[in-house]
């Protein structure tokens, strides 16, 4: 179950608006073209890439690990599972609805605390990139570097943020009525299955959350001259 939620996740990320599959990978390697004729070399490029990406990285995590980071985005926000919108509605109907929203704030307090450990996992990919990554990553296809960072740190980031979760929702009584009600739901005839794992629910909704973040601030580096903030940045992606 947790590898088809995983594989669940990494879907929709690739299918995001906002992801970096959409963000117009074309830009860079138009830029990468126009660069490598005026003198700059594949090292360069690709240490403009790396710099992209930690920049990128660096920020989107700083503001995801912030008080009301997650809670208060609404681009990330963890919502109570859409799969138990009945159950949300049962509970709320049986006067629980405080302890629902507090809930919801709880799940995305587990996200903000999780996403601390999220930036050495992301550093620790980008500075092992190789020159043979990032021109795979400048010449492959749309998803080519979205791909990479989730290849390279999924595995790192959902074991750094899983226990961080579990000891957030553990503090939360309504999770002693999540199973429960999951099981009793599932046993309904001819409904659609739930995964009774919240743990496994927040860890990759903090993901995927982090991971619009990081699509958006380089999404601002690659069209705004205005978030290169370096010289090689400037160099790589241009000046205007």
């Amino acid at each position: 179950m947790k590898k088809i939620v995983l594989s669940a996740a990494i879907s929709f990320i690739l299918i995001q608006s906002n992801s970096f599959a959409q963000v117009n990978l074309n830009n860079i390697l138009n830029s990468a073209s126009n660069t490598t004729g005026q003198g700059l070399s594949e090292d360069k490029i690709v240490k403009g890439l790396k710099e992209a990406l930690a920049l990128g990285t660096k920020k989107s995590t700083e503001n995801a690990s912030k008080i009301d980071g997650y809670f208060k985005n609404p681009l990330i926000k963890i919502p109570f599972p859409k799969e138990a919108a009945e159950m949300e509605k049962t509970l709320k109907s049986l006067g629980m609805s405080k302890q629902v929203d507090t809930f919801i704030k709880t799940m995305n307090r587990a996200a903000e605390d999780a996403a601390v450990k999220a930036t050495p996992i992301f550093i620790n990919a980008i500075t092992n990139m190789s020159i043979t990554d990032g021109i795979k990553i400048l010449r492959g296809g749309e998803n080519a570097a979205t791909l990479y960072l989730l290849n390279s740190t999924n595995t790192g980031l959902t074991k750094e943020f899983k226990p961080v979760i579990q000891k957030s929702l553990q503090k939360v009584e309504i999770t002693k009525y999540w199973n429960p009600l999951v099981k009793r739901y599932n046993q309904v005839p001819m409904v659609k299955k739930m995964n009774p794992n919240l743990d496994d629910y927040v860890t990759n909704k903090a993901i995927e959350g982090l991971f619009k973040m990081i699509a958006q601030e380089e999404n601002k580096i690659r069209k705004d001259p205005q978030a290169r903030v370096t010289d090689l940045l400037k160099d790589v992606f241009g000046t205007k």
